[in-house]
């Protein structure tokens, strides 16, 4: 057989390189988890305080997870987390901002 066999390596589902990288997956997770939050609420008005946060979080660590990534599976899921949590972000502000109605 002309195939080659490639060894089962313990790694990350995002690691091409085929090592571990916890880091980075936990910055891509929360990045993930945070933008697709902050998406879901700026669709409704009373929840800007919500969208607004979780998109300044996300964004936030979006920017890490970039500084730190290694393969380009987790910079393109990072960059997908981004997107939203700035959608999130600047669609909350629009709608009352971080403070908005806490803070008179």
């Amino acid at each position: 057989m002309a195939q080659t066999v490639r060894p089962k390596v313990a790694g990350s589902l995002f690691a091409t390189d085929h090592k571990r990288h916890p880091l980075q997956d936990t910055l891509l997770a929360v990045t993930l988890v945070l933008g697709a939050t902050s998406f879901i609420t700026a669709m409704f008005h009373h929840l800007h305080l919500i969208s607004s946060w979780t998109g300044l979080v996300g964004i936030l660590t979006g920017a890490a997870g970039q500084f730190v990534s290694v393969t380009t599976r987790e910079r393109f899921g990072l960059i997908v987390g981004l997107g939203a949590a700035g959608v999130g972000f600047m669609l909350g502000m629009a709608h009352g901002g971080l403070f908005g109605g806490v803070i008179s």
